[in-house]
């Protein structure tokens, strides 16, 4: 019954941490929207290994970090670093998504899954997330760090992750032939970078 609970847990607390439009599931809906779903999925399945391992390391050192707050200031601020960086990458570095790709070129679907693992390495959210989810069902006595528990949790946050990400792949089309420019989704994937920071920013300001 834990392991069942556990798994529950997992998923629904990884399917509500993607709703909220952010930098993943942005980028896996501007992948489907140039270049076609299957991209778009072979990118959210690289995502959801990377969001798995961090799960993992996040249940390990729940009781340990929930013990010693310090060291979640510290995820914190290497987390504004990231995040600064990345806004400044999509608003100045990053190529403009509303370019024609050019015809008769093929991107590579396992290019695709390896920079969603790679582009989630950079997401430090998950880690605080997940120890905030597990040490606060823990307190109800829902939640186990027993080994099958715990593994059950990683799968499922797999799961959940992938599901609400194909939801974003599922409704972006594929671009066909636009008759006018729209929107650079660089610059949304920025602003929401941007918004993050100043968000972890003042966490950090106020926890001095």
């Amino acid at each position: 019954m834990s392991v069942l609970l556990n798994f529950v847990i997992g998923f629904f607390a990884a399917l509500i941490g993607v709703i909220p439009p952010g930098l993943l599931n942005l980028y896996a809906a501007k992948i489907s929207m140039k270049e076609g779903r299957k991209r778009g999925l072979m990118f959210s399945l690289g995502v959801c290994i990377t969001v798995m391992l961090q799960t993992y390391i996040a249940l390990v050192f729940a009781r340990i970090l929930d013990m010693h707050p310090e060291y979640v200031t510290i995820l914190q601020q290497v987390g504004l670093g990231i995040f600064i960086c990345l806004t400044v990458y999509f608003f100045f570095i990053a190529k403009d998504t509303r370019r024609q790709i050019p015809e008769g070129i093929e991107r590579s679907k396992t290019n695709r899954f390896f920079s969603g693992m790679l582009l989630a390495l950079l997401n430090l959210l998950p880690l605080p997330y997940w120890l905030y989810v597990s040490i606060t069902f823990a307190g109800f006595g829902w939640f186990s760090f027993n080994q099958l528990e715990l593994l059950a949790t990683v799968l499922a946050s797999g799961i959940g992750t992938f599901a609400m990400l194909a939801i974003y792949v599922w409704f972006f089309r594929k671009k066909e032939q636009p008759k006018k420019k729209g929107i650079n989704m660089n610059y949304i994937i920025g602003g929401i970078t941007a918004i993050i920071s100043v968000i972890t920013f003042f966490k950090i300001f106020n926890s001095f």
